[in-house]
């Protein structure tokens, strides 16, 4: 208030001097000035001093009665509103806010905030900087919550605020009803459409399989348990060839599918009409926010990837989202090789416009690896095109293949590395990728990205991870080894290629290793390729000669066994103290205990686990097909077949690893999933 005095004054001085400057120190005029200022000071000082309390007392009371008017407009607001400390306890509410939370008397509010709105703890309140706004739930409504933390220590000057207490923060709460906006989005969200496609995996194999005259039979009833599952859903079924369903139904449904966990596959594998081999289905579901046209095309890309994981499952895209269901079998072996045919016939097709061919497999190579892209080298040299083998780790899995090759000069160009072959892309480069369809995995991850023309030939089931724009994807989870599908392929070129010896060596070698000697995975197919190689001139001898294990190997194998334990009764979890100065691959030792557990007497899926120097953790997995290891490691960010699956982890110690993976194993196994 002491400027309302001052600043008349000074401008009253100005005016004097402005007197003295125009008329002179000593002018009449200045006289004159100098005496009406100084009356024009007595009267401004003796207001001041007379009025000022009458002032003042009435801005104090307008003040306050804009206070009490203040108080009375929050009091009476139509939002709830509290204020809070700190520790969510309440301070002060207005009459909505008691309402809201259902409290008629005032001296019952008691105590923090989340007595009353649980979904406002005292760790969402500690995390408040400035101001938020979230959804809460009570009493059956939505309310949206708008929070801001005040600082009262604000409002007074530095010096008062550093003799005040440091405590002196309050959070203010307004709640705005939003149960009807969010009760008409749930209801638009849950009308949006949802597509599906159903493909029964096996539909000629399971009907060669049967009489003719019990075919209609199982049709009717696979067509009557489709229908009468989708029913349920209130969906719309079109039957669209003999082994192909499409339908669409409303999103409000998918929760109960999921919870569900699509019994529908349970239900027709259960089918039997004297049928040898069980029916399995193949199901995938697409969502899309914009248009139903885009949930039609994830369902598209959804049932690709369930077919390309081998079947039995379904597989729900949501935007980038994939979730799997089911995938418990191991699948049915598809009989016929009309697939290997077309793939075989397109491939020759690229080629044409194509000068050389690069060919790469995954990280630490292993026998099918490398004998696979010895098959292609030999396809791609047959039909007169330049071939080279991209080649990285020269590890001992592998060590007795390449050294046969590195022999003489018939395959001196062959092998390059990751470096060589960057250097030799141009647009006549054709890159062909085996034995793995994850990017992130093959021996050079960059080659893919400047390559325009992409194939890939494997035998694991597609991840969520997949080669982005291949021009020609081969991927049959069935089959045994990508050996046993390059061999098929060989049948179907135009020109024949003519296998050398210690070619047929590589690709038999690939298939025996990765079938643990035709123990696990194989099929008639299998057999056959086996026996296309062993015509070609692979000798079994020589091949057993090459994979004969070092002492150092049989004592980690008898190392895995001796540590391993027994959980739930049927699985078997060790792990392998590799030795740090093995050329081999750390997953070796790790793959070969885990085959021998299975020989454990009521064992029906091993794990074991190696570190590595560079603080990767490896697990490999194996069963003997009553339990699907794949979906058990894609927990882990892992993948590979229902009988043999692998991942890497970093970070991880063998101790937290089996803490989880006993934990995922109890949960699968009592959903059901595994």
């Amino acid at each position: 208030m002491k400027y309302v005095i001052l600043v008349p004054i000074l401008l009253a001085f100005l005016l004097l001097g402005f007197c003295i400057v125009f008329f002179g120190l000593e002018s009449r005029e200045t006289i004159v000035a100098a005496a009406v200022l100084g009356v024009y000071i007595l009267v401004v000082v003796f207001a001041y001093f007379r009025l000022m309390p009458i002032v003042s007392a009435s801005i104090v009371d307008y003040s306050l009665e804009q206070g009490k008017v203040q108080k009375e407009l929050l009091h009476g607001l139509a939002v709830p509103y509290a204020l809070l400390d700190t520790d969510g306890k309440i301070l002060w509410a207005n009459a909505m806010f008691y309402k809201a939370v259902d409290i008629s008397d005032r001296k019952f509010l008691r105590g923090s905030v989340d007595t009353y709105i649980p979904d406002l703890t005292p760790e969402v309140l500690d995390e408040i900087e400035g101001e938020i706004s979230m959804d809460v739930t009570f009493h059956e409504h939505c309310y949206n919550a708008v929070i801001r933390r005040v600082d009262l220590s604000l409002a007074f000057e530095e010096t008062d605020r550093q003799e005040r207490r440091g405590d002196d923060v309050v959070i203010v709460l307004y709640l705005f009803d939003v149960t009807n906006e969010r009760r008409l989005e749930q209801e638009t969200y849950d009308q949006k459409m949802i597509a599906g496609l159903v493909y029964i995996d096996n539909y000629d194999e399971v009907m060669n399989s049967l009489e003719e005259v019990k075919h209609s039979i199982l049709n009717a009833l696979v067509d009557r348990k489709i229908n009468m599952y989708l029913s349920n859903i209130d969906a719309i079924v079109k039957h669209l060839e003999n082994d192909k369903y499409l339908f669409v139904f409303r999103q409000k449904y998918m929760k109960t599918l999921q919870d569900d966990r699509f019994s529908l596959l349970d239900d027709v594998k259960n089918l039997n009409v004297g049928n040898e081999i069980p029916m399995t289905l193949s199901v995938g579901i697409g969502t899309a926010e914009e248009s139903f046209l885009d949930a039609f095309e994830n369902a598209k890309v959804a049932i690709g990837l369930s077919l390309g994981r081998g079947g039995d499952q379904v597989a729900v895209k949501d935007g980038d989202n994939v979730t799997y269901f089911g995938g418990k079998s191991t699948g049915t072996e598809k009989t016929t090789r009309v697939k290997a045919r077309v793939k075989a016939q397109a491939f020759e097709e690229l080629l044409e416009n194509k000068e050389k061919v690069l060919i790469m497999a995954h990280k630490r190579p292993d026998a099918d690896a490398f004998g696979s892209a010895v098959g292609i080298y030999r396809l791609v040299t047959t039909l007169g095109k330049k071939a080279y083998v991209v080649l990285n780790d020269d590890t001992d899995a592998i060590g007795p293949l390449v050294n046969s090759f590195r022999v003489g000069s018939q395959y001196g160009e062959m092998i390059i590395s990751s470096a060589q072959a960057l250097s030799m892309v141009d647009a006549t480069t054709m890159l062909v990728v085996c034995d793995v369809n994850r990017p992130s995995m093959t021996a050079c991850e960059e080659l893919i990205s400047l390559v325009s023309t992409v194939v890939v030939f494997d035998h694991h089931r597609q991840s969520n991870e997949p080669i982005e724009d291949a021009t020609l994807s081969y991927i049959e989870p069935f089959a045994s080894s990508a050996c046993e599908m390059i061999t098929e392929m060989f049948q179907y070129i135009s020109i024949k290629p003519k296998i050398r010896p210690v070619e047929a060596d590589a690709m038999y070698a690939g298939i025996l290793i990765d079938t643990d000697n035709f123990l696990n995975k194989t099929g008639v197919r299998t057999f056959e390729a086996a026996s296309y190689l062993r015509k070609s001139g692979a000798d079994i001898t020589r091949v057993r000669k090459m994979f004969r294990s070092s002492l150092l190997s049989m004592k980690e194998r008898a190392q895995g066994i001796s540590n391993a334990e027994i959980f739930m009764g049927v699985y078997a979890l060790s792990y392998v103290e590799a030795d740090p100065d093995s050329l081999d691959a750390p997953t070796v030792p790790v793959a070969k205990a885990a085959n021998e557990l299975l020989n454990v007497e009521n064992i029906k899926a091993s794990f074991v686990v190696t570190e590595s120097a560079d603080g990767i953790l490896y697990v490999s997995a194996r069963s003997i097909g009553d339990v699907n290891v794949q979906v058990v490691l894609e927990q882990f960010n892992g993948g590979g077949h229902a009988t043999v699956a692998g991942a890497q982890l970093k970070g991880v110690s063998k101790e937290d690893f089996f803490v989880r993976l006993k934990q995922v194993l109890k949960e699968m196994t009592a959903s059901g999933s595994i």
